[in-house]
């Protein structure tokens, strides 16, 4: 069984400017690497899950986000830290483009890109654990049973039923709770 640092994307790898889909608008949050660098180091895998409602929506293609993914990759490898996957979720509810149009367990809240991870790979979900900058991605981590949960945000505040692990202003805070 492996441990996983499940980690967003927009807000926790990179600067969530808002539909993110290019390379000229991707900037990794920093310290990114550096934390992840160190959850590699502590046996973690690292895997991506991110909903990309951009894609519904019609602001960028599924192959766009793709695309960016796969230099996003890349961009990890170079680091040292490779990313053993990325799980995403293109639906909205209110999509622009008919084939994404549906309330998906995928979405988060809903743990479907978690439970995804765990038929893909032998995850030990009481051992990994969710880094997130929205409640939905708490949420997700907790109706799939994620050991651990931190929320990065200086302003969102969890409600008392999320029980984060801790609340963290940068990433660099998570080096003192692993």
């Amino acid at each position: 069984m492996i441990k996983v640092a499940f980690l967003d994307r927009d807000g926790v790898i990179n600067v969530d400017y808002g539909y993110v889909a290019i390379r000229e608008q991707f900037e990794f949050i920093e310290g990114v690497f550096t934390v992840c660098r160190l959850l590699h180091n502590l046996g973690y895998e690292l895997i991506v899950i991110t909903n990309q409602s951009g894609i519904a929506r019609g602001y960028y293609s599924e192959q766009d986000f793709l695309d960016l993914s796969e230099w996003m990759c890349e961009q990890f490898t170079r680091q040292g830290v490779p990313l053993l996957d990325i799980f995403y979720c293109p639906h909205h509810p209110q999509a622009a483009i008919p084939n994404y149009c549906r309330n998906c367990r995928c979405r988060k809240p809903s743990p479907g890109m978690i439970e995804q991870a765990c038929r893909k790979y032998p995850i030990d979900l009481k051992r990994s654990m969710m880094i997130g900058d929205k409640i939905s991605d708490m949420q997700a981590a907790k109706s799939a049973g994620v050991g651990r949960f931190y929320l990065l945000s200086k302003e969102v505040v969890a409600p008392e039923e999320i029980e984060v692990s801790a609340r963290l202003d940068n990433l660099a805070q998570l080096k003192y709770f692993v």
